[in-house]
């Protein structure tokens, strides 16, 4: 069965519609609240938004959203995020007055949680832009796709291949209700409610009411982008690096995992999941070697502070967020590539994390010290076990399919990027930053993407959508028997 493409419009009528509500609100708070002076920007682009939605829903209004397929849910994802970043592109060319490149460019790494960004003199920009910038993020978290799913109970019948094709991780059948709108109902509330919790310890710690949501938006989602230049470090609080610590880790843990833990009080279930206790001992681990590192490189007086800042540059790059508070291009410079290794490794499945994911590190680990016992004895029957049960061999074998096709897309990339006209490194952390839905990049991408071409802009621009959608999904569009009965 081909792609049906009036179901795919007429899902994208959805999308299209949530953007022009969110333009909606952040009028309003501009006009009524920020008083900033660009509520008319998001207002008119609001009514552009919302027209267009309901032209697309009154045209196709006959179109059976029951029989929505997987290659529709495909196409639909994949889309939804190309769509949705240019749509939220528009305010942020309007407002900044730079290039629709560079805007496509920022509003994407905030929907796909990247926090690259091509701005600068965010602390003069006005209030209403800044906090639209912060929820880009916070919506991208979760997806738009689920968010579609969760609001709209006719797409009961396809809404499990939206999901999937959302989703993150190489396990993709755990439901936390029979009912999939439910199942994503019950992610948003989790979602939400760390976010709260964040903004609350934020305030507490001694962020201002705008700072502390601006920032949980941010945190949660692990997306990284602050209403500051300087980032976390505008604040010199060691106290808010630590806070930001836990929620960077909470973001970065399935919450189909944080429901059940609530569901049930029993915290347990965090060291019980052998993902999420590989992650928590990667974390630890890592913390403490670039501690000591550093200390012993004398970057930092104090052991107190080499682990305070350490820990959270760990943190920060293993759960993609990319927060900064130090200045990392004043560190030895085996550190980058440290960092530019824990953004790889990923944070867990199910989560606002990017990365590979913790889940198939520790498979593809498994399968590698399978093959070694298996030289050592021929005979032996070897059975990969993950969570005390056996790993099919489709799950095996996409997991370390996926690895082959990161590797050989940070390659391609890479390679890409230097025939723009950037040096070998900072091609290679510039892709590693997109590809991972990480961030921060090192040398002349350390600060910002601004020194990238529009021609390179445009390619790490699509390098965020693979990532954050994972390879298949979006590479499955290239291949033709996709478009063939």
């Amino acid at each position: 069965m081909v792609v049906n493409s009036k179901n795919t419009l007429r899902l994208l009528s959805l999308p299209i519609l949530w953007m022009g509500i969110v333009q909606l609100v952040f009028g309003l708070l501009s006009l009524l609240v920020f008083q900033d002076g660009i509520a008319e920007t998001f207002l008119s682009l609001c009514l552009l938004m919302i027209s267009c939605s309901l032209l697309l829903t009154l045209t196709l209004r006959k179109t059976n959203l029951k029989e929505v397929s997987f290659r529709d849910a495909l196409m639909f994802a994949t889309l939804t995020w190309f769509l949705t970043g240019v749509l939220g592109s528009l305010p942020i060319m309007h407002v900044t007055q730079v290039s629709f490149t560079d805007a496509v460019f920022e509003s994407l790494s905030a929907l796909t949680t990247t926090g690259a960004t091509i701005l600068t003199g965010l602390d003069a920009m006005p209030p209403s832009f800044l906090m639209y910038r912060q929820f880009l993020q916070w919506m991208g978290g979760l997806g738009v796709v689920i968010f579609v799913v969760a609001v709209l109970p006719m797409l009961n019948v396809g809404g499990m291949r939206l999901l999937k094709a959302e989703t993150p991780g190489p396990i993709k059948n755990e439901k936390l209700s029979p009912r999939i709108a439910s199942t994503a109902h019950y992610l948003w509330i989790i979602y939400l409610l760390i976010t709260v919790l964040c903004a609350f310890a934020y305030y507490c710690a001694g962020m201002n009411s705008f700072d502390a949501i601006a920032h949980s938006f941010s945190t949660v989602s692990t997306g990284g982008f602050s209403t500051h230049d300087a980032s976390l470090g505008f604040f010199n609080n060691k106290l808010l690096l630590w806070i930001s610590n836990i929620f960077m880790l909470l973001g970065a843990v399935s919450f189909a995992l944080h429901y059940k833990v609530i569901n049930i009080y029993s915290p347990r279930l965090y060291w019980r999941d052998e993902e999420t206790r590989w992650f928590l001992l990667l974390v630890l681990s890592l913390s403490l070697i670039l501690s000591c590192y550093i200390y012993q490189q004398h970057t930092y007086q104090s052991f107190a502070d080499a682990l305070t800042f350490a820990t959270f540059s760990v943190i920060s790059f293993i759960t993609s967020t990319g927060f900064g508070a130090a200045d990392l291009s004043a560190w030895p410079h085996a550190t980058a590539m440290f960092l530019v290794f824990c953004g790889y490794l990923g944070g867990c499945a199910g989560s606002t994390a990017g990365g590979n994911k913790i889940i198939r590190n520790v498979i593809t680990f498994k399968v590698m010290r399978n093959e070694m016992r298996q030289m050592v004895h021929p005979h032996a029957v070897l059975t990969l076990r993950y969570q005390k049960g056996a790993v099919d061999d489709e799950v095996k074998n996409a997991v370390m399919a996926f690895m082959s096709i990161a590797a050989a897309s940070t390659l391609i990339m890479t390679l890409i990027l230097m025939a723009t006209g950037l040096d070998f490194w900072s091609s290679f952390t510039a892709v590693a930053a997109c590809i991972n839905v990480l961030g921060p990049g090192f040398d002349q991408v350390g600060s910002n993407f601004i020194p990238v071409s529009d021609v390179g802009t445009w390619v790490l621009s699509f390098t965020m959508i693979l990532g954050r959608l994972e390879y298949f999904t979006v590479l499955a569009l290239f291949v033709p028997a996709f478009w063939r009965y």
